[in-house]
């Protein structure tokens, strides 16, 4: 037997000797006045003699994180996840159900504690036990002692373990909380309506990404869940709703990395009256007020660099980028046949599509991406890659479109949105064609949104902001299953 599955067999041992004293291992609920960090913030700066002559009765729950015994005098600490509070327990002055749940306690079970608030002689706020209530049995002891789970690939699969030792962690998620809330915000007091569209979609459309098939038995429908809800958000523009965003999961069929996961967050918001222009200046305003209220600074440290967000933010055509960065001329970058030997010389990977457009961001996306670090907003995107959004008027080849990079990441993408249906529904014919021709990311012909377009969509300015990439600058983390409570894994076989 390994030391793991006895250290299970005692505690099993352990709730059956509860079980038979006649302790309910596992109650219904505990009353109580605080967890130990509204304890800790609110008697912080109470002193040994303040707390001796209010005395104060508190219940008190939390986890059992250490336990110390010194004869018939032992301590143990509770933890919720933020601060601990340490318990005083002298055996003798336990009541009998008390003493049995004090015998067959563990690290990592729940406890509730009832006593009287002090400070010890090393001035430690402490609570002097009167009563105990066992509020769970832990079965399973919790890892490395409590000194944190070091292992990766068990953070990321048993994401509550993580959370219970591992502090840093769970201010993560409060910070991605944070952003969320900040931005929603922002938005709400920019006069923009929070709305909802749906996930489970006839035809998947909005973004260039692979789907996830489902079925609807009742209806006997082939559907898709959403990869963007960019279609439905202008519907509503068409209806009349002019300044909306969801905050929405989307769900896209595609490899795992650093930066993508299948199942991810993003923020989208439409704009009627404006164009990609205004929109930049909206992500920036927006970007920077949320570091600051959130991390307190416009200058964070991400990756070992220092990224300043403090607008106004650099313009980069994709052109300008590729010049500057592939070195490469004028004459160069209006030929194809250029781009792709370009691509082949550095040995970068193949667009399935090589037209123009498409080798055009396969040279920019091996050349430039890696040197934005500092907030870039890449502008002047290739029509054949944005369906979706206007053509540039001096330039028909290039689209009014802009892909937000922080740290090395597009962090939003934005257009100004094609309104035109006729203009549209050929885009769809074009995507199509693509398709046909082995691009499995193309756009879809959706129907019904050309026909909502020939009732008038007015002009507008549209973006998608990652909110998983957004906290991974904001908290300096280096992938993006840090950021997400419970990220998509591989099984473990058997």
């Amino acid at each position: 037997m390994s030391e793991l599955d006895e250290q299970i067999a005692n505690r099993h041992k352990k709730l059956a000797a509860l079980k038979d004293a006649g302790v309910e291992p596992y109650p219904h609920r505990f009353d109580h006045d605080l967890e130990p960090s509204g304890v800790q913030q609110r008697f912080a700066e109470q002193s040994a003699e303040e707390l001796e002559q209010a005395a104060l009765s508190l219940r008190v729950p939390g986890r059992v994180s250490a336990l110390r015994s010194h004869g018939k005098t032992s301590f143990a600490d509770l933890w919720d996840g933020r601060h601990k509070l340490q318990l005083l327990i002298r055996t003798g002055e336990l009541d009998a159900a008390s003493q049995q749940v004090f015998e067959n306690l563990d690290l990592g079970d729940y406890l509730g504690a009832t006593g009287r608030l002090m400070r010890t002689r090393t001035g430690e706020l402490t609570l002097a036990v009167t009563h105990l209530v066992l509020l769970a049995k832990a079965l399973r002891p919790m890892p490395e002692k409590w000194h944190g789970l070091a292992d990766v690939e068990i953070r990321y699969r048993q994401r509550y373990l993580d959370l219970a030792t591992n502090p840093e962690s769970r201010e993560v998620f409060e910070a991605r909380s944070a952003l969320v809330r900040g931005m929603r915000r922002f938005l709400d007091d920019h006069g923009f309506l929070e709305v909802e569209t749906p996930m489970m979609q006839l035809i998947p459309g909005g973004a260039a990404a692979k789907p996830f098939r489902t079925h609807h038995n009742a209806l006997d429908l082939e559907l898709f869940l959403r990869i963007a809800p960019e279609l439905y958000l202008k519907r509503l523009l068409v209806g009349g709703m002019h300044r909306v965003y969801e905050i929405n999961r989307n769900f896209r069929n595609e490899g795992i990395s650093t930066q993508h996961n299948p199942e991810f967050t993003m923020m989208e918001l439409y704009w009627a009256y404006a164009d990609y222009q205004d929109v930049m200046k909206l992500v920036e305003e927006m970007i920077s007020h949320l570091a600051v209220t959130v991390r307190g600074s416009a200058q964070l440290s991400f990756r070992g660099e220092t990224i300043d967000l403090t607008p106004p933010w650099p313009r980069l055509s994709i052109r300008e980028g590729i010049a500057r960065y592939a070195e490469l001329g004028a004459a160069a970058l209006d030929d194809p046949q250029a781009l792709l030997a370009e691509l082949r010389r550095r040995g970068a990977e193949l667009p399935a599509i090589r037209d123009y457009g498409h080798l055009l961001m396969a040279l920019f996306e091996a050349v430039v991406e890696p040197h934005l670090t500092q907030p870039t907003f890449v502008i002047d995107h290739p029509v054949e890659i944005s369906p979706l959004a206007k053509q540039r008027k001096d330039d028909p080849r290039f689209t009014e479109r802009f892909e937000l990079y922080i740290g090395g990441m597009e962090m939003a993408n934005a257009f100004s949105e094609l309104n035109d249906p006729a203009l549209q529904a050929q885009r769809f014919e074009e995507q199509m064609a693509q398709r046909a021709g082995g691009d499995e990311e193309a756009h879809s012909y959706d129907r019904d949104y050309v026909l909502a377009l020939e009732h008038a969509m007015p002009p507008a300015g549209g973006m998608g902001v990652g909110i998983d990439r957004l906290t991974m600058l904001f908290c300096d983390r280096a992938s993006i299953r840090d950021v997400i409570l419970f990220p998509l894994m591989r099984p473990v076989a058997g």
